[in-house]
Formats: C-alpha cells, sequence, structure tokens
C-alpha cells in the first residue's frame, strides 16, 4: 500500500470538503489503484487528508493527469500557508471492523524510538483491544522513513472513544501499554469529529 498524507490549515473547512466531493465525483472514476482516503479538520482549523493506493506507481499516474493537477490548483487556494506531504509504502493496517462506519477519527503524529519492540507490542495487545476497547474500530499507521508517523484510529463515535480512554485497563493490557508509551511519543493530536471518509 502507498499513503500520501497532506497537512495544511483553513479557514473554510466546509470549502475543503466541497472539494473532496468534486474529487470523488468527477476524478475517482479514473484513479486507477485507489483504495481510499481519510480526511478532516479540528475545530481550530488544522486539515489532514490521507490518501490510499495500490502502490506508488498508481498514485504517481494518479498525480501525472491533467485533472488531478486543476483539481489540485483550485483546492490549495483554500489552505492559509504551506501545505507539508508525507508520501510512504511503511503502512501498517489494524481493522476490527469497518473502517468507514467511523464517525470519529483521531490522527496522531510523532516518532518512535525501537519501532521493532513497538511493534511486537501491537501484536500482543490488538487481540486485547478488540475485546476491551470495542469503540476502535481500527487504525492504519503510516511511517515516514525518519522514525516519524502518522497514525489515524478510527472509533465508533467520540463519546465511545472518551470512555473507552476513560475505563481501567485490564493488567496484561496496561502493562503493556506502559512500556508502549516509553516507545512511541505522541507530538500531536488531530481530533477529526466528522471525518470524510471514502473507499473506492
Amino acid at each position: 500500500m502507498f499513503i500520501q498524507v497532506i497537512e495544511g490549515r483553513t479557514n473554510d473547512a466546509g470549502a475543503l470538503h466541497e472539494r473532496v466531493r468534486v474529487w470523488e465525483r468527477d476524478l475517482m472514476p479514473g484513479a486507477t489503484g485507489y483504495l481510499g482516503s481519510t480526511g478532516g479538520c479540528t475545530a481550530s482549523g488544522d486539515c489532514i487528508l490521507i490518501a490510499r493506493f495500490e502502490d506508488a506507481d498508481a498514485a504517481r499516474r494518479n498525480s501525472e493527469r491533467p485533472e488531478q493537477d486543476a483539481w489540485w490548483a483550485e483546492t490549495a487556494k483554500l489552505f492559509d500557508g504551506p501545505v507539508t506531504f508525507h508520501d510512504t509504502t511503511d503502512v501498517q493496517v489494524m481493522a476490527h471492523g469497518s473502517m468507514d462506519e467511523a464517525h470519529f477519527v483521531q490522527v496522531m503524529e510523532g516518532h518512535v524510538t525501537d519501532r521493532a519492540r513497538a511493534e511486537a507490542l501491537n501484536a500482543e495487545a490488538e487481540p486485547l483491544l478488540a475485546d476491551e476497547r470495542p469503540d476502535l474500530i481500527g487504525s492504519v499507521t503510516a511511517y515516514h522513513g525518519d522514525g516519524g508517523f502518522t497514525e489515524a484510529a478510527y472509533f465508533t463515535s467520540e463519546d465511545e472513544a472518551r470512555a473507552g480512554e476513560r475505563k481501567e485497563m485490564a493488567p496484561a493490557m496496561a502493562e503493556r501499554f506502559a512500556e508502549f508509551q516509553q516507545l512511541w511519543h505522541v507530538d500531536r493530536y488531530l481530533d477529526i469529529a466528522d471525518p470524510w471518509l471514502t473507499t473506492a
């Protein structure tokens, strides 16, 4: 899988969402290898778009389309200031259900100091999470090659996600989570209360 993460700020989230709808209507039918996307803006105007493709070649073919250039030229005008891009094929997906049914997405950005151990802890915790956090439908993690990551976690609702955060963990889960926090450092959270979810 190939993922492109696009980030910036806007003072018109509604207009940006409409541009995403335009892409879905007019450009998505010709985007060979496109798998889906997640997007949205926080209450303070921080916005993120995460596009998923089968591979880097499919993403490149899409970006080379003239209509894609034209769409982005108009869309970029809605951002206040610079827009950042992260491209990667280093992706991990955890799914306990259909992430397209999420009503709340929390994006975490940060860096990991021992990825091998963090992944081992994730593998151990995944079956426990399925039982302990039914509100967590799944996650998509994109690693950026410098120890950095962007992870989108998909929840049934924000209320259920917050209730899950407050719930006391079982000892086995708490032990793994404590070690995980020493390895996995979140520098920034983006809470997307109205996520824009698309699947090809």
